[in-house]
Formats: structure tokens, C-alpha cells, sequence
């Protein structure tokens, strides 16, 4: 072998000595009060965070490291953003160097995400917004003092944390968030209910900060979308779980609440997301109440699944769930279907059908509400005065509304002129006293 060629090889193998890892994408996402920038690393990586004034700019130095040719930083969407552009390059040799330039006061947090069976390793830049949005959505008493009842609606996963992966590339947190956004547009055409979002675009928020977002609106129930997976491609139906504080009702049961939790070390955990053990403590003494009302809630709107959906068992199971852990709200979380069966996914990725099971979802909340209003309530002061208005929905009969307010369907339909049995959506009826 010629001189010329020993030197080349020598020059190939110590330029890539030079680098220990590669950062092989950057992902960015915006949510409500920060936005989160994501460096996925071929291998671990030590950073350093650097922050400069006049104009503001957020530096990393990451050790050992080159940018590949594949992780365009120039494609990334800044709009919305206080990163007004992202420049990189080369810090004493074998350095990466980024720089965002910033357009608004932020708090920069980062730190660095070991591999993962969900994903590889990953350095993670939060920039938390100095001015926070202020949350609106709370229990309000209106000068009748008949408020709304409060349904903190809660999308799974999101962000860099896809959930559940079907087949052509379909995502779990995307068909979630159309069938929560649906729920929603149908609980906003309810009177005496007031939905809100805990998740309302694509980014990731923790398991328990998706209860302190349902604690904060003062939510009065709080339901977790999700779509379901399993190695078994024929394993399939809908499901709707409630928390455990002793075992899981079965196998599956404790596979999936094993499997959602795991969500956290996807998205990334800081130390204050930990509970502690006072708060374990204390949670307990509220919990039977609670679980008792999730329980019930929650047959209620698997029966009313079992019309459009198969299910996977016929009762409410329970597990370990991280995300139901909040002692005062009534939480339940609903497996959509199984995005691992090829037949369910192709289901779940249409928006007919997502429409299908938010109304089903829907149906068993709104029915629970009616028979059960919490004191305070417009719903529970409708009872009180022997009658109410009631808004025909979706599925609906006459006979099942009859039964619903235990009045007798003849009684109904003479108080409503009604002569045979056809009713349209939209409709308002109103109810005799019983």
C-alpha cells in the first residue's frame, strides 16, 4: 500500500476519533408555557448551558460531538416560539456549539435522557416562559349559583413521546387528541358542562403534571384518552380503567399501566414531578370516595361503548395507572381500541369513527352527571326542581332518556307532544317530574 494512501487512512480514522457521539436529529415543540428543543445523540454526551445578554442568546457546548448531515436544524418550525434562529458549529475541535437566538425573556432548563426501550438518548432544552398564561378554566358560580360541571379531557402522550405506534405510520397521540377535541366540541353543546383540554396540541406534558392541570381548572372528572398496543397484533377491543392502590385486576391490566407510566421516561421526569411521601399519605384518605365514583363512571361509559366498539372485557379493571393518581377527582382513562390490530387502527385513524367513540364516550359522562350532579351545579339544581331541559344527543331514544330520569316513556312523550317515537339531535326535551 502507497505512502499516499496509509496517510489518508490515518486522516479518516482520526477525524472520526475525534467525535465519541453524533447528534442525529433535533425535534422542537411548542407547548403552552414553554417550548422544548430535542437533540437525539447516537451516544451519551456531557453539555454545558450557557446563557448571554445584548442581544439574549442560550449556548450549549456539547462534548465529543458532530452534528450529522441528516439533523436539519434549518427545517424546524420556530414560529410561535421565542427562538427567533438556531446556529451551530465547531468549539475547540471536537465541540458542538449551538446557539438560539432569543426573541422573548425565558428560563432555560436542560439536562440529558438515557436510552430507553421507548427511545435512545437524548439532551432536552426547556425554555420555560417568563410571563405564564393564566388558566381560566375554573369552577365559577354564577349569580344563581348554578355552575358548570368541569371535564378535564386528557390526550395521551404527545410531543416526542408518540405513544403507541399502528400500522402507516399511525400515532397514538394523534388519533387521542382528535377524539378528545371531538369529546370536547360535544360537552361545549351541553348545558351545564364546561370541557377543558389538559393537552390541546402536540407536545409532552408528565403524567403528573397532567393532574396538577386537572387540580388547578378544579376539574369535577378527569378522563385519559389513549389507544391501546400489545405484541400480539390480534389482541383487541375497548377498555376503560380506573386506578388501583393494591394489584392490578389482571394481566393486561398491570402490561398496560406498566406501559403508560413508562411515558415519563420518554418525555423526560425533573425531580419535582416526584410524589412524596406525606402527599402518598394523605391521598389515601380521600381515595375511597373517589375510586368508589370512578368505578361507577366508568361502566357507565364502557356500556355505552359496547354500542359502537368491541370490548376487550366487559367490566372496569383496574391498575397501578400514574396519570389517575389524583385523590379528590373522579379519574377514569378509556382505551380507545388496540393501534397494534391492524383491523382497529384502520378504525381508529378515520374520523367517522373517532366522532363514533367520543359520542359513546360522551353519552356515559353526560348520563353519570344527570343521575349523580355534584352539589352546586346547574344539573344538581335542575333535580332539585323536579324537572329540567334535556338536549337530545347522538344515540339517544326515548325510551333510554325515559329510563334515564325514571320517568315512564308515556309520561314523557305527553309532556313533550310526541305521538310516536321519531326524535332528531339537537332537539330539546323537557322532563317531567318523577
Amino acid at each position: 500500500m502507497g505512502r499516499r494512501w496509509i496517510l489518508v487512512i490515518l486522516s479518516v480514522l482520526a477525524s472520526q476519533s475525534l467525535w465519541a457521539a453524533s447528534v442525529q436529529d433535533v425535534r422542537l415543540w411548542r407547548a403552552p408555557d414553554h417550548t422544548r428543543v430535542v437533540f437525539d445523540l447516537s451516544a451519551p454526551a456531557e453539555h454545558k448551558l450557557i446563557t448571554l445578554d445584548n442581544p439574549q442568546r442560550i449556548v450549549l457546548d456539547i462534548k465529543d460531538v458532530a452534528l450529522a448531515a441528516e439533523a436539519d436544524i434549518d427545517t424546524l418550525e420556530l414560529g410561535d416560539t421565542p427562538v427567533a434562529r438556531i446556529r451551530t458549529g465547531v468549539r475547540d475541535g471536537d465541540d458542538l456549539r449551538v446557539v438560539l437566538d432569543i426573541s422573548a425573556e425565558v428560563e432555560p432548563r436542560s439536562f440529558v435522557l438515557k436510552a430507553n426501550a421507548q427511545a435512545g438518548d437524548r439532551l432536552v432544552l426547556d425554555l420555560y416562559d417568563k410571563v405564564a398564561k393564566p388558566v381560566t378554566v375554573k369552577k365559577s358560580v354564577t349569580e344563581s349559583r348554578k355552575r358548570d360541571i368541569i371535564i378535564a379531557i386528557d390526550a395521551g402522550h404527545g410531543g416526542e413521546d408518540p405513544g403507541a405506534l399502528g400500522p402507516r405510520k399511525l400515532r397514538e397521540k394523534d388519533v387521542v387528541l382528535a377524539i378528545s377535541k371531538e369529546l370536547q366540541r360535544l360537552l361545549e353543546a351541553d348545558s351545564g358542562f364546561q370541557p377543558t383540554l389538559i393537552r390541546t396540541g402536540d407536545y409532552y406534558i408528565s403524567l403528573k403534571g397532567r393532574r396538577d392541570l386537572a387540580r388547578a381548572r378544579q376539574a369535577d372528572l378527569f378522563v385519559s384518552i389513549h389507544a391501546d398496543a400489545f405484541h400480539n397484533k390480534q389482541a383487541s377491543g375497548a377498555s376503560v380503567y380506573a386506578l388501583s392502590t393494591s394489584g392490578a385486576t389482571s394481566t393486561a391490566a398491570k402490561y398496560l399501566a406498566q406501559r403508560e407510566n413508562a411515558a415519563d421516561l420518554v418525555g423526560g421526569v425533573r425531580l419535582s414531578d416526584k410524589d412524596d411521601v406525606l402527599a402518598g399519605v394523605l391521598a389515601d384518605l380521600s381515595m375511597t370516595s373517589t375510586l368508589d365514583t370512578s368505578l361507577k363512571l366508568g361502566d357507565r361509559v364502557l356500556s355505552n361503548m359496547d354500542n359502537i366498539a368491541k370490548l376487550h372485557k366487559k367490566s372496569v379493571e383496574q391498575a397501578g395507572f400514574a396519570v389517575l393518581k389524583s385523590p379528590d377527582i373522579p379519574s377514569i382513562l378509556v382505551e380507545t381500541g388496540f393501534i397494534s390490530n391492524p383491523g382497529e387502527a384502520e378504525k381508529l385513524g378515520t374520523r367517522a369513527y373517532q366522532k363514533k367513540m367520543a359520542a359513546a364516550i360522551h353519552r356515559g359522562i353526560r348520563d353519570w352527571f344527570i343521575a349523580h350532579p355534584p352539589s352546586g351545579t346547574l344539573l344538581a339544581w335542575q333535580r332539585q326542581q323536579g324537572g329540567r331541559e334535556y338536549t337530545i344527543a347522538r344515540g339517544d331514544t326515548l325510551s333510554g332518556i325515559a329510563s334515564r330520569f325514571s320517568v315512564s316513556l308515556a309520561d314523557l312523550k305527553s309532556f313533550n307532544g310526541i305521538d310516536g317515537s321519531r326524535i332528531m339531535v339537537g332537539q330539546k326535551l323537557n322532563i317531567p317530574s318523577s
